[in-house]
């Protein structure tokens, strides 16, 4: 077999490089990563996991038109063997960064719960607003062959396409259709961050809402701002502590949020949190990636630590969803779940961790 070495110096100038290359798949044409293929012996307490766990979320998000690997999933359909289908299928390989580190950056996210009603009130008056209907698209692959294509959002004004309204300006308009309105103005950032949610309505009804279109401009990661104007320090920095400073500084909530130019609409779904596959996700086993790098669908071995027990992580997780800020070579945002267990721990994990891309072996692609 052919080696092709990578010296880690050239990284600095060219992305995509594969130390021990493997021949058998294309790898350039699935992952822009850094890659060093291992063996299965190398990984070999990968057993400690729940294997079968993992195998049922792979499943699952396996019926996603989405999910980028359809001959492997007409497999996992059919096999009997769903303990040894990763290894049997599957070659995993080593994620580095462009200096040649394998560590980088786990962070987590969760589902949250709000309050709201149908009707706005004095007390329910923070909308959450359904896809506008002056927001439009540009697609690049109309007009030019740029490979990949590229998506603008914005909107026509006097027979011209400009970027469409800033946070800013669009919680200023009142033509905005609102699915329902919330009771604090922190909850509902927090939702536009986490990117669904579900809502207890003041007739004790429950409604899921879920991503539905963003306004195209740049995500800002606030606390970076409030770390900057020494509000907080770097090391105490979580979702936590910037909570906290908004409810102390009310008057300077609204100008802090507007930093942050994004907004996010949203649709009523019929089910909790969703991903990018559209299937509800699962607690500890998907994660939102850099599809540049990871692919939705693929498995992923995740290793890294829980930053309040303190205890190790190493499982398989399944690619399943994506975010603005998760971006780079090294970069997984860790679903946690629902509830106020699953908000603490979202809310403080930036933890360092290292991420196993498992890649379809060209045998089992081709079977089918």
């Amino acid at each position: 077999m052919k080696i092709t070495f990578c010296i880690v110096a050239f990284t600095l100038l060219f992305s995509g490089c594969v130390y021990n290359q493997s021949p058998k798949v294309d790898l350039s044409s699935i992952t822009q990563a850094n890659l060093k293929q291992l063996s299965w012996e190398e990984l070999n307490d990968i057993k400690k996991d729940d294997i079968q766990s993992a195998f049922r979320v792979f499943l699952q998000d396996c019926k996603s038109e989405k999910n980028n690997l359809v001959e492997i999933c007409t497999l996992a359909f059919d096999t009997n063997d769903s303990t040894n289908f990763f290894q049997n299928n599957f070659t995993p390989y080593q994620l580095f960064d462009d200096k040649g580190s394998k560590k980088g950056i786990i962070t987590g996210y969760y589902e949250p719960q709000l309050f709201g009603s149908k009707t706005k009130t004095e007390k329910y008056k923070y909308p959450i607003h359904k896809l506008p209907n002056d927001l439009v698209y540009f697609d690049s692959s109309l007009f030019t062959n740029t490979t990949p294509p590229q998506k603008f959002v914005g909107k026509i004004k006097e027979q011209h396409f400009i970027p469409y309204d800033t946070r800013e300006e669009i919680n200023i308009r009142d033509d905005l259709e609102a699915i329902c309105y919330v009771d604090s103005p922190i909850d509902l950032f927090f939702l536009h961050i986490q990117g669904s949610g579900r809502i207890t309505l003041d007739t004790n009804e429950t409604i899921f809402v879920g991503y539905k279109e963003n306004n195209g401009r740049d995500y800002f990661a606030i606390g970076k701002k409030l770390i900057e104007d020494g509000e907080i320090q770097k090391e105490d920095i979580s979702m936590q502590s910037i909570e906290a400073w908004l409810k102390n500084n009310p008057n300077k909530m609204e100008q802090i949020f507007n930093f942050n130019e994004r907004y996010i609409f949203f649709e009523e779904t019929n089910q909790s949190a969703s991903g990018s596959l559209g299937i509800e996700l699962v607690a500890g086993r998907n994660i939102a990636i850099d599809t540049s790098i990871i692919p939705l669908g693929y498995p992923v071995l995740l290793k890294t630590t829980n930053p309040i027990t303190k205890e190790k992580i190493k499982k398989i997780v399944i690619a399943a969803d994506t975010g603005a800020a998760i971006k780079g070579k090294i970069r997984a945002d860790y679903f946690c779940g629902y509830g106020e267990d699953a908000k603490e721990l979202s809310g403080k994990m930036k933890q360092e961790g290292e991420l196993i891309l498992f890649i379809p072996n060209k045998k089992s692609m081709n079977e089918n």
